[in-house]
């Protein structure tokens, strides 16, 4: 008996060496079952998850689907039925930016129109448009002029702005110019330093008769969207295929040469700009 406990035991030997030791079978089939457990809980929260809860939580879905997060397109709509012509809005945007004297982000026009008696004066409000296909985007030779991509806001890079006005020229709605003393393009930028904070920009804040409505245009369920959705909009000039992302509600863009038309005889527009004339 002491001779086989000091040379091990020839039956174990044999068993260790060529049959699985039943214990560690029964842990290794253990662990394999709370794997396989787990999987198809997992597997059961995932397919319990609507298509239209993914949708809302991702953005859109998409063909096959797969989700797509939804676009964020900044913009405003001005009422010019609420407009009064107090240039609360210029007056903020040049302390919010300190722009020059002689230049502006952001201007109000008044149109006068008619003979007395019969004469009329409206306001339309001008600035950056950041439009969906914007022209100055493409003209420039840096890249210094980019659409955001993750919210549609069109800006100006001060570090690859050469000053070459290529984009002045490009725009159809006379939104830019020359910074005299930066001597870079400058134009409305929709007050990224206050978007980015939760805050509307400085000109729709100060608005007096709430004229300027700034959100999301690509949210259906934000306040911009649901005026845009319910109310006779229009944009400036449209025939430039831009996309303007600024919108006017009861907007007079009447130019001078529509003083031809016999109604109207006399049209005045003042831009408060430094040209005297309206591009």
């Amino acid at each position: 008996m002491a001779e086989t406990e000091q040379s091990g035991d020839p039956l174990v030997q044999e068993v260790g060496a060529g049959e699985p030791d039943k214990s560690s079978s029964g842990r290794r089939k253990f662990v394999a079952a709370v794997v396989s457990a787990v999987a198809t809980a997992v597997a059961a929260i995932a397919t319990s998850v609507s298509p239209s809860t993914a949708a809302k939580s991702n953005g859109a879905t998409g063909r096959g689907g797969e989700t797509k997060a939804r676009k964020v397109q900044y913009g405003m709509v001005i009422d010019v039925r609420r407009c009064i012509g107090c240039h609360a809005c210029t007056v903020a945007c040049k302390s919010e930016f300190d722009v020059p004297l002689g230049e502006n982000r952001a201007w109000v026009e008044y149109v006068e129109k008619g003979e007395y008696p019969n004469v009329g004066r409206s306001f339309l409000p001008r600035l950056c448009n950041h439009c969906s296909e914007p022209p100055c985007v493409t003209v420039c030779p840096t890249n210094a002029t980019y659409k955001r991509e993750q919210d549609g806001i069109v800006v100006i890079d001060d570090g690859l702005c050469i000053g070459c006005k290529y984009c002045i020229l490009a725009c159809p709605y006379d939104a830019r110019f020359l910074n005299p003393v930066t001597g870079f393009a400058d134009k409305c930028d929709f007050c990224i330093h206050r978007v980015s904070k939760g805050l509307v920009p400085s000109c729709v804040n100060t608005c007096v008769g709430g004229a300027r409505i700034f959100g999301d245009l690509g949210d259906p369920e934000s306040e911009i969207s649901k005026l845009v959705a319910s109310n006779r909009v229009t944009v400036l000039r449209r025939e430039m295929g831009t996309l303007p992302n600024v919108y006017y509600i009861g907007a007079d863009y009447t130019d001078e040469i529509d003083a031809e038309r016999p109604e109207v005889r006399t049209v005045r527009v003042l831009t408060h700009r430094r040209h005297e004339e309206r591009r």
